[in-house]
């Protein structure tokens, strides 16, 4: 692994459809990563952060939008960010807590 863990995982997915996911008792957690990260660098990252099993690495790369606002000097056109998430499904009866060190 040439990059830290840090570097891989960038920070917490937690949106509607991983709790709604979690609620049917699939053990799914989502991450923003590194662009260049592979699913084998991910699983390795969630495995040493958290000390848990990986079974899955799914990833999906979302294109950034392009925004446009409207003020009184005149158009400003933009661009978001674009983002690559993993879900990692970890055996049963592990968890992540996100919160537990706050």
């Amino acid at each position: 692994m040439s990059k830290k863990i840090n570097q891989i995982l960038i920070r917490p997915l937690l949106t509607e459809k991983i709790t709604a996911l979690q609620d049917k008792g699939v053990n799914v957690y989502g991450f923003v990563v590194s662009k260049d990260a592979n699913k084998i660098d991910i699983a390795n990252a969630v495995e040493k952060k958290f000390n848990v099993k990986v079974l899955n690495v799914r990833t999906v790369i979302r294109k950034g939008k392009t925004k446009t606002q409207f003020t009184r000097s005149g158009r400003f056109t933009g661009r978001t960010a674009t983002l690559k998430k993993a879900y990692v499904t970890l055996e049963k009866g592990q968890k992540i807590d996100f919160f537990e060190n706050i």
